[in-house]
């Protein structure tokens, strides 16, 4: 019986495959905005229209340029990523960080309650929860590729895998971006396009952020705990063979003393950081896409990096490129909440902290740059997928399809009950999640159209506003057109096919509990709805 698993690029091209033959039986259409004045009031709504469709064939190849056109700046955020942590890592640093780390969690073991619920089980439910938080609150995606990095080498050294490394990071993520209890990309959008208030029905919606996390958690704790136990249980045990050797050195013999040129780097750090305070003395971080506090958050770090960057340069230069790490992650977070920073900052941080990581080792140009290409050369395949993966999109979209399929499904909700009408609509926004992945872009496209839908059949906005937050967030985490997902997986080395026999069981849950959780929508009178 041939039980060979295809490669990951062979499953994408076989996807942009099906979606060209597609484009010859799908008929083609499009939504349009048009304006219309009712009682004297301008209205904008859109409408579809039956076009000629545009059958897709040698374009099949033509889409994978486009792809890594329309992917182009995850790509280089992934090559950025990859050439970054290549400098950091030739330092030994994180060896050095991990296995401090794991001597802090034994050391956890000695209080009775911590022992009583497992130090490695609390460590993993702060980072999840952690990780879940920043998807609920600035809806965390791309970032999460930056930490695969770290976090997987840090779960396999637990005695865990590269699955549970990808789970308490992009699954925690997504479990809060599904959540979305202040997201201002889906739910503020989303709401914002059905005329609602903004972030209205918090209280429901952190009721079922807390629900899809108790699941999603329970199942990650479960399956880390199987692993830990036996790890050649592990679905990726032959893959994780890669982490392994990269964790098998040791740190003894490494140069303790703290060079010259870390000090050079720790100074002028410091002086770009003071200016930076100086450009920026306050700033305002927004939460949700609230208004924010403000508070003199640039003065602060600057003052907390001189301290801390001096205490660990007199310890040892590893812990100064640890504490790097750590800053850079914090201005990660600044940046985005406060201002709004993407992938192209965030690959510009991590870039910049590569380089300062591989000057205090007293490493020449010539040598970061060589570790540089080394890190990049080395993650190029996940890079790749994330571009090939794209195509899918280009071919429906160039097809005139995306819409057809949109329309068609929409006029499946008639003449039916509150309950079945949002349950329809929730399958609809699963379904469309898979070709269209990017929550913005489908509440543009689909909202317009679901809440004037709602009004008549007698369906609450907020309750259509939900199914599209539940129908947009689980699926990420299993879609092949997502370039998250594809990064993050070409990133942590593991097979989608592998991954996906993983999380399908989790998947299926949540979007029964999504269901669930849509029906009080209907039929309870909560604030908000």
């Amino acid at each position: 019986m041939f039980k060979k698993v295809p490669h990951t690029y062979v499953i994408v091209f076989s996807l942009i495959v099906f979606a060209a033959v597609a484009t010859w039986f799908v008929p083609g259409g499009e939504y349009v905005k048009e304006t219309k004045i009712v009682d004297g009031v301008e209205t904008t709504e859109m409408v579809y229209h039956s076009i000629e469709s545009q059958p897709q064939t040698w374009e099949v190849f033509a889409a994978m340029v486009h792809g890594f056109e329309k992917g182009a700046g995850i790509i280089v955020f992934i090559l950025m990523i990859g050439g970054a942590f290549w400098i950091m890592n030739d330092s030994r640093a994180i060896d050095v960080g991990i296995l401090s780390f794991l001597d802090f969690v034994k050391k956890l073991d000695k209080y009775k309650a911590i022992r009583a619920i497992g130090a490695n089980n609390l460590i993993l439910v702060l980072i999840m929860l952690m990780f879940s938080i920043f998807g609920a609150v600035f809806g965390m995606s791309e970032e999460t590729i930056a930490f695969m990095v770290v976090l997987v080498p840090l779960a396999i050294s637990m005695g865990y895998d590269s699955i549970t490394g990808v789970g308490i990071v992009f699954v925690a993520a997504g479990l809060g971006f599904a959540g979305a209890v202040l997201n201002p990309f889906t739910i503020g959008i989303a709401q914002g396009l059905a005329e609602l208030p903004l972030f209205s029905g918090f209280e429901y919606r952190l009721i079922c952020w807390v629900v899809i996390n108790i699941i999603g958690c329970s199942y990650i704790l479960w399956y880390a705990r199987k692993v830990k136990k036996n790890p050649q249980s592990s679905a990726v045990y032959e893959e994780d063979e890669y982490w392994r050797q990269r964790n098998a050195g040791t740190i003894e013999g490494l140069e303790d003393k703290t060079s010259r040129s870390a000090w050079w780097v720790y100074g002028i750090t410091a002086i770009v950081l003071v200016l930076f305070a100086i450009k920026h003395p306050m700033t305002t971080l927004k939460m949700g896409g609230g208004e924010g506090v403000t508070w003199p958050v640039m003065p602060v770090m600057a003052g907390f990096f001189a301290i801390a960057g001096f205490m660990s340069l007199r310890k040892k230069v590893h812990f100064f490129i640890l504490n790097l790490l750590g800053f850079t992650i914090l201005f990660l977070i600044i940046g985005v909440m406060g201002y709004e920073w993407y992938i192209t900052e965030i690959a510009a941080l991590f870039l910049a902290m590569g380089i300062l990581s591989g000057a205090a080792m007293a490493n020449d140009a010539d040598k970061i740059t060589k570790l540089f290409l080394e890190g990049a050369k080395d993650i190029m395949s996940a890079a790749l997928v994330v571009g090939l993966a794209g195509g899918i999109i280009v071919i429906l979209e160039d097809g005139k399809i995306v819409h057809t399929i949109l329309h068609s499904m929409a006029q499946s909700m008639s003449d039916l009950g509150n309950i079945a009408s949002v349950g329809i609509m929730y399958c609809i926004q699963t379904l469309i999640n898979i070709f269209i992945p990017s929550g913005s872009a489908k509440a543009a496209l689909t909202m317009p159209i679901m809440a004037p839908f709602s009004d008549l059949i007698g369906l609450s906005r907020q309750a259509t506003v939900m199914a599209f937050q539940f129908g947009d967030g689980f699926t990420n985490m299993i879609t092949p057109t997502s370039p998250v997902l594809i990064g993050v997986l070409g990133v942590a080395k593991i097979p989608y096919t592998k991954w996906v026999k993983w999380i399908a069981p989790l998947i299926i849950t949540l979007v029964i509990i999504g269901f669930l959780l849509l029906i009080p929508t209907v039929t309870m009178e909560l604030n908000g709805f």
